[in-house]
């Protein structure tokens, strides 16, 4: 075997840039999980820190013209993307966005989902195609086509079976169709339906072939594998509300106790709103969690559906009202602009 001084020293710099940063009193909104005793074990975004103490790569883009790829870092320590790195690189050409970063510190990074049950290859998003402002400053989100998504099966902290989490998800809300299925979160290690409890993510989007919201939506859903679910009514609950605003902040969370919860809110301003919060649809109970983590995508990889993502976390446990809504008080402090 061949020792190469160079690579070893870029994969060691790598793998001490995304070490989780220690928790802080109040702070960025993993800091916020981990005060409320709930850490993140998966924390992703194109946009910013998502620690305070963060100063590692959020993701990495790969250029057309000669396929190398560089990594997209923040402005400063707990701060947002720079975003002029990846226009400097990709200047005269386009680039994809080629991993996104998990800030944990556990290697839950995301990368080009694989073929599925459901449908075959999918492609790199397009890294320029949904620019909007954090804090006054550039930054990209991850822009989702029919066809695309990102997922890691291999994963270390994620929830399985039936054991507690919760995650949160900032969305464009004004980009989605009624396809299955724009996820984030828990899915299968396979990438094929295995039934029933063996997811637990995010939906967002207005299909309503299973279940739906109040309203034509869109809304935000709780993808648990054959069905997206309002609450514990299969078809509909009047009490997940469409969503209206720009920027959509989506939470579920699922406890290792029969009791589940939905909310959502607008990502620039006010509260958060529960849709539901109650016992898991019949057939859901306990959970088979198999703990890979799917963007923009089924967990069969069904890829038909479209959104846009800018940031989203996953925890060990189920997290409190309370930490729920210092997180959403973050998230409007970042002043999300399109």
């Amino acid at each position: 075997m061949v020792f190469n001084k160079a690579a070893l020293l870029s994969a060691l710099s790598l793998a001490a840039a995304v070490q989780a940063a220690p928790a802080a009193s109040g702070g960025l909104p993993c800091d916020l999980y981990a005060s409320g005793n709930t850490p993140c074990v998966a924390a992703h975004s194109t946009t910013r820190s998502l620690y305070s103490a963060y100063n590692g790569p959020l993701y990495s883009v790969v250029r057309a013209s000669d396929s190398h790829t560089t990594n997209i870092g923040v402005l400063s320590t707990g701060g947002v993307a720079n975003a002029a790195t990846q226009d400097s690189f990709c200047a005269g050409t386009t680039c994809k966005i080629k991993v996104i970063y998990d800030q944990s510190g556990r290697g839950n990074h995301l990368s080009l989902a694989p073929p599925g049950g459901a449908a075959g290859a999918n492609v790199l998003a397009d890294a320029a195609a949904a620019p909007i402002t954090v804090s006054g400053h550039k930054a990209y989100g991850v822009y989702i086509a029919p066809g695309m998504g990102y997922r890691n099966d291999q994963t270390n902290g994620v929830a399985t079976g039936n054991q507690a989490e919760g995650m949160y998800a900032v969305l464009d809300g004004t980009h989605y169709n009624d396809q299955c299925c724009f996820d984030y979160g828990n899915a299968e290690t396979s990438n094929t339906d295995t039934g029933n409890t063996h997811m637990e993510a995010i939906y967002f989007g207005n299909n309503t072939y299973w279940g739906s919201g109040a309203g034509v939506g869109p809304w935000a859903l709780a993808d648990l594998e054959n069905g997206l679910f309002s609450g514990y009514n299969p078809k509909q609950n009047t009490g997940d509300p469409s969503i209206s605003s720009r920027f959509v902040t989506a939470i579920v969370k699922g406890d290792s106790s029969n009791l589940w919860a939905l909310k959502s809110g607008n990502s620039q301003s006010g509260g958060l709103t529960t849709g539901y919060s109650g016992p898991r649809p019949a057939g859901y109970y306990p959970m088979n969690k198999e703990g890979a983590i799917i963007l923009g995508i089924g967990g069969d990889n069904s890829n038909f559906a479209q959104g846009t993502f800018y940031e989203g976390v996953m925890t060990s446990g189920y997290p409190s009202d309370a930490t729920e809504n210092a997180v959403q008080a973050n998230i409007v402090a970042a002043r999300y602009q399109a």
